[in-house]
């Protein structure tokens, strides 16, 4: 991301393409290639207002492309982001949007996670004792070199800036500040200055159709007069705006 780009730069460079093919908003290869580069690539997404978790053990659920995460308050008062699967069978285990948990139990088989993700529990690690003809012997249980540090849940990198919260499946990700740099960041901060937040509720839409079309319907100034026509009514917006659209 870092800084826009000059869309003439673009355009001179593929002097020959006009228009986008609708295949970039309908083909599967790319969809996942893009889930993949961008979602789960190096690139930090938003997940959640500290607001929301106020408190050590509140906890929401969200999205990073199509993979379910949990944001969670520690006790220590850090925000942790964790993969929302299961590190034995991959169950999904926590269903509610919000709550408040002491720590995360898996309901299928009872693996039981604290809130950094880390496995602490499981039921018959050493196997289950039998006694037969007089002879015990134990059957079952995890492998001798079985370590639950090797087993828990997916982590998220974290990164807080001002109320908000944001993570990444690339522990690799270059710092927050850097991804927004200059252009983006003092809008940010201007906007989220630190100051508490209320939580008031929620506005929520479901778009069915590819991500980036809600993305590029927010950047479109051709349609706001034509369409939402309350702009035009109460002075919000004129045809002779002076305005532009810049990728990035």
């Amino acid at each position: 991301m870092n800084a826009p780009i000059d869309p003439r730069a673009a355009a001179a460079a593929q002097a020959d393409c006009s228009r986008v093919p609708y295949s970039r908003y309908t083909d599967p290869a790319l969809y996942a290639r893009e889930l993949e580069r961008i979602f789960h690539g190096p690139h930090w997404s938003y997940v959640a207002l500290e607001a929301e978790i106020p408190e050590p053990g509140d906890f929401k659920t969200t999205w990073v492309g199509e993979r379910s995460v949990i944001v969670v308050r520690d006790r220590d008062g850090s925000v942790n982001v964790v993969e929302n699967h299961c590190a034995h069978r991959g169950v999904r285990f926590v269903q509610q949007p919000f709550g408040r948990l002491k720590d995360f139990v898996c309901p299928y088989h009872q693996w039981n996670y604290d809130l950094k993700g880390d496995l602490v529990g499981l039921p018959f690690l050493r196997g289950v004792r039998r006694v037969e003809d007089g002879r015990t012997r134990i059957d079952g249980g995890m492998p001798a070199d079985f370590r639950k540090e090797d087993h828990g849940l997916t982590k998220l990198a974290v990164a807080r800036r001002n109320g908000l919260v944001f993570a990444c499946f690339d522990h690799g990700v270059e710092p927050l500040e850097d991804y927004l740099g200059p252009e983006v960041l003092p809008w940010v901060d201007r906007v989220f200055d630190g100051r508490a937040l209320t939580l008031l509720g929620y506005s929520r839409q479901r778009i069915p159709g590819n991500w980036k079309l809600m993305q590029e319907n927010i950047k479109d100034p051709y349609h706001p007069g034509l369409l939402h026509t309350w702009f035009v009514t109460f002075g919000l917006w004129r045809a002779d705006n002076r305005s532009e659209l810049r990728m990035d």
